[in-house]
C-alpha cells in the first residue's frame, strides 16, 4: 500500500517495559466462517480481552437496525453495498485470524476498558476499512461520490479521529487515522486502505475509554455520504503499573518538520545515544549517532512521505514522527 497514510500509524510516545498485556481478537465469539453478531442485546456490549464494546441492536418489526459494534467473520470483498455491510475488505481479520469487530460510527462510538486495562494504556489496535465503505469510495454508489472524482483531482479523504476518555473526561490530544486519503499533489500517492494497519495509541496514555468519530470530505444535507464503518481488530492492551503508564518520554526537539534536505535534532541528554529513521512499514533506513545538543541528519535521498524519527535510551525506545516534502 503506497501510503502516507497517517503520521499517526506510528505516534509512540510511551515504550516503557510492560509487566503484563492482553489482546481482544474476538475470536472467543466461536462465530462460524462468513457470518456476523449485530445483536449484544443481553449485555449491550460485547467483550473481549479487556475491552467492552458497546451494541444496540433494535428488533423493529419493518427495519431492524443495530448501531455501536458488531462483531464478523464476514469475507465478501466484491459485493457493494448495505447489504454486504459486515464484510471487511481484507476478507478476514487482523494477522489472517477469522474474526474481527466492525464499528458503524454514527457521531461518536465508544470502547471500554475493563479488568486491569481500565485507567491504562492502549498500546494499539489494527484498523482497515470495511467492504461497504472501500467499494463506496472506490466506485462511488447511489449516496456517495467516487473518491477523486471524474478527474482523479479532487482532495477527497475518510479520516478516523480517536481520543481517549479518563475520569469521564475526553481528552484534547488525538490520534488521527487516515481510511483514505486523495489529497496529495501526485493523484499516484492517493490510496483507499485495504490492507490492516498497526495504530499506535500509546500517546494517549491512561484511558477508562476510547472516543472513535469519523469525517469525510463528502458530505451532504444530511451529513457524511461516504458509509461510516471501519474494522478493528487485535486491540492491545498494557495491563501495567500506575509508574510505567505514567513515563513520559524525553524532550526530543526536530526542525524544520516537515523538511526537504535536513533534520536538525537537538538531544537533551547528556548520554549518547543512537537514533534512526523508519518509514512506515518500519523498515530502518539509516541511522546517526546523537550528542547532547544539536544534530543535523541528511534527508534529502529519502522519497517524500512520513516517517518515525526513533531514539534508543536504555532498555528503551522513543519516537517523534517527520515528515519528508
Amino acid at each position: 500500500m503506497k501510503s502516507l497514510n497517517t503520521f499517526l500509524l506510528v505516534l509512540i510516545a510511551f515504550l516503557g517495559q510492560m509487566s503484563a498485556q492482553t489482546t481482544a481478537d474476538f475470536e472467543n465469539f466461536n462465530l462460524p466462517i462468513s457470518s456476523f453478531d449485530n445483536d449484544a442485546s443481553d449485555t449491550s456490549f460485547f467483550g473481549s480481552g479487556n475491552v467492552l464494546l458497546p451494541n444496540e441492536y433494535v428488533d423493529d418489526p419493518n427495519f431492524p437496525y443495530w448501531n455501536g459494534w458488531s462483531i464478523s467473520t464476514m469475507t465478501d470483498v466484491t459485493t457493494p453495498g448495505f447489504d454486504n455491510q459486515y464484510s471487511c475488505i481484507a476478507g478476514e481479520g487482523a494477522e489472517g485470524s477469522e474474526t474481527y469487530a466492525l464499528g458503524y460510527i454514527f457521531g461518536s462510538l465508544g470502547m471500554n476498558l475493563t479488568g486491569e486495562a481500565q485507567g491504562g494504556i492502549v498500546n494499539g489496535l489494527y484498523i482497515n476499512n470495511s467492504t461497504y465503505a472501500y467499494l463506496s469510495m472506490r466506485d462511488g454508489d447511489g449516496f456517495a461520490k467516487k473518491f477523486g472524482g471524474v478527474t482523479g483531482n479532487d482532495p477527497d479523504f475518510l479520516k478516523l479521529t480517536i481520543r481517549k476518555i479518563l475520569n469521564g473526561v475526553e481528552g484534547t490530544d488525538s490520534v488521527e487515522f487516515y481510511l483514505a486519503d486523495f489529497r496529495f499533489s501526485e493523484n499516484s500517492q492517493d490510496y483507499i486502505l485495504k490492507e490492516w494497519t498497526w495504530v499506535d495509541l500509546r500517546a494517549l496514555g491512561n484511558a477508562d475509554a476510547l472516543a472513535f468519530s469519523i469525517a469525510s470530505s463528502d458530505v451532504g444535507a444530511f451529513g457524511i455520504n461516504t458509509p461510516t464503518y471501519f474494522c478493528m481488530d487485535n486491540v492491545e492492551t498494557a495491563d501495567t503499573p500506575t509508574a510505567t503508564k505514567n513515563e513520559i518520554q524525553p524532550n526530543i526537539k526536530l526542525w524544520p518538520n516537515p523538511s526537504t534536505d535536513f533534520l536538525q535534532i537537538e538531544w537533551p541528554n547528556a548520554k549518547p545515544t543512537t537514533a534512526w529513521l523508519s518509514n512506515i512499514y518500519g523498515e530502518r533506513l539509516k541511522s546517526t549517532n546523537l550528542v547532547q545538543g544539536q544534530n543535523r541528519l541528511d534527508v534529502s535521498d529519502l522519497q517524500p512521505g512520513v516517517f518515525t524519527l526513533q531514539v534508543a535510551q536504555g532498555d528503551k525506545t522513543f519516537a517523534q514522527i517527520f515528515i519528508k516534502k
